[in-house]
């Protein structure tokens, strides 16, 4: 069984690439719960998660109301992607179920998805200022942040939204004066991304209360990457 992911956001040795079953899978999103709320990136029930083995046409989804650090296997829902049927667990999965259906459907590269409410990154979003990738992680992770204008959550409309917004390959995607949406191809990769999201918009917003012009990554470090990432090339994080 794969260790997870450590206090810090550190996966110790598994990922969700790597998960065989789906007891280890759900070992990994029960990591990832206490890494998000450990990292201040969410309070209470305000968020959910999901993950599924590559290939497989159903994910597992936290249930509605739970807390994100208290999270058992049995706080989880196996849902069909295409139908919304769930299969196995909980029978109440979270009433965001159809934002992580919409994406997976848009997005068969993803295997993962965090939907969170991280505090600064919505301000900046509801304020209007974009959330500036200043640092080289910032621009490794998240290439880009979208947003979306305000829709009601829990609807088929939100997920379309959300959907839409992801669906030519950007992974990042702020939902007005909600939250944050965030894929990847595992658990390890969209953690990473929720977290440099916020370290994001905190080094913006620091920029901003100093008074001065917010600096973003030099350009070409990122065209250096897309450029080795077209070519096949080995590219390492930073």
């Amino acid at each position: 069984m794969t260790d997870g992911i450590a206090r810090d956001g550190r996966f110790t040795t598994g990922t969700t690439d790597g998960a065989e079953t789906d007891a280890e899978l759900l070992d990994d999103l029960i990591s990832c719960g206490r890494a998000v709320v450990s990292a201040g990136l969410v309070r209470g029930s305000g968020g959910n998660l999901s993950a599924r083995r590559p290939g497989t046409r159903n994910c597992w989804v936290t249930a509605t109301g739970t807390w994100l650090d208290r999270l058992t296997p049995d706080d989880f829902s196996l849902v069909d992607i295409e139908t919304g049927a769930v299969l196995a667990g909980n029978r109440r999965p979270t009433s965001e179920v159809l934002l992580h259906l919409a994406s997976y459907r848009a997005r068969p590269d993803a295997n993962a998805l965090i939907h969170l409410h991280p505090q600064l990154s919505v301000l900046l979003d509801a304020m209007g200022e974009p959330i500036r990738l200043v640092t080289i992680d910032h621009a490794y992770y998240l290439r880009e942040v979208r947003s979306t204008p305000f829709t009601q959550s829990g609807t088929a409309e939100l997920a379309q939204v959300a959907a839409a917004a992801v669906r030519d390959g950007a992974n990042c995607v702020i939902l007005g004066h909600h939250g944050c949406s965030v894929l990847g191809d595992g658990l390890e990769l969209a953690l990473k991304r929720a977290l440099n999201l916020e370290e994001a918009a905190t080094a913006t917003y620091r920029a901003l209360m100093l008074g001065r012009s917010v600096p973003e990554c030099p350009p070409e470090y990122l065209e250096r990457i897309t450029a080795a990432e077209a070519g096949s090339a080995a590219v390492g994080a930073p």
